[in-house]
């Protein structure tokens, strides 16, 4: 999951994506290569997670286990995060450094048999970014690396930046799987009509110059933020734009796994579409399928 600039939301993509992928019974590796914002233990919910170590390397941390018979397969993560001893601890490492990181990371990180790995990357096209076309591409993982998934806001700042992006890929023989528009617009939390305070629209113009999809148009949706930064199960007002056959009884659990309460989130049905879309997407360089990366 790449985008040239920072702040437009690759993270909470990435996590969406990790648990409608979920949702669709397919069984996900999320791998934070934000070396120096790791932000992806926080949004899931596993903050106070440890890396343990295992026979055949470092075993990452599961977010949710599989529900077979709700559908739901497993969901794991490996982030610097889990090995700082504070989320204010600061990462200044130089460029070998984090190169070093990337490779263990891919090389060193026990997944088991996963059907996809999401990668969650830093803004810009730096060093983890080289580190990782370079392991993706190496003749040992031939046919792993199904492609990227491009992140931009709607804003024509946003959207040159993101363009670098899309020419790195290019150049490093990446794969495009499609492009989201991210905060396009806003989700009233009173009536939950959606406004478009970011303007609209310039993803799909991008997407229309490059020609590749736009996977989708991702409205800022206040209840995702409660949910992921306080566990709050979203809850919409009656009779507003927001239908959802997922949304929950009175009585429903807020202990509940994070996977579960996605499901009454009014972003939950966009990002099972955009994972269809990305499961069903023609495999350029084959697809991510068992994995000890």
């Amino acid at each position: 999951v790449l985008s040239g600039k920072g702040g437009v939301g690759k993270s909470s993509v990435t996590a969406q994506l990790g648990l409608a992928l979920s949702l669709l019974n397919k069984k996900t590796g999320i791998l934070d290569v934000d070396l120096t914002g790791p932000s992806m233990p926080h949004l899931l919910s596993v903050a106070s997670a440890r890396v343990t170590q295992g026979g055949g390397g470092w075993q990452p941390v599961t977010v949710h286990d599989a529900d077979a018979a709700a559908g739901v397969a497993a969901l794991s993560c490996m982030s610097l995060g889990f090995l700082l001893g504070g989320r204010g601890d600061a990462v200044v490492w130089r460029g070998p450094k984090k190169t070093a990181m990337v490779r263990q990371f891919l090389g060193d990180v026990e997944w088991g048999a996963l059907d996809v790995l999401l990668v969650d990357t830093p803004p810009g096209t730096s060093d983890e970014h080289i580190a990782l076309a370079e392991a993706l591409q190496q003749p040992a993982l031939a046919g792993r690396l199904a492609g990227a998934v491009l992140v931009t806001t709607p804003q024509a700042v946003a959207t040159a930046d993101v363009r670098k992006e899309l020419n790195f890929c290019r150049k490093t023989r990446i794969p495009l799987l499609g492009l989201v528009e991210n905060l396009s617009g806003f989700v009233c939390p009173h009536c939950a009509h959606c406004t478009n305070i970011f303007s609209r629209g310039g993803g799909a113009l991008m997407a229309d110059d490059y020609s590749i999809p736009l996977l989708a148009a991702v409205p800022v949706d206040p209840q995702l933020v409660s949910l992921l930064e306080d566990g709050r199960r979203p809850v919409y007002p009656p009779d507003t734009d927001v239908t959802l056959a997922a949304t929950a009884p009175p009585e429903a659990d807020d202990n509940a796994p994070l996977v579960e309460k996605y499901r009454a989130c009014s972003l939950c049905p966009i990002f099972m579409d955009i994972a269809r879309k990305i499961i069903a997407a023609p495999p350029e360089n084959g697809s991510a399928t068992e994995s000890h990366t």
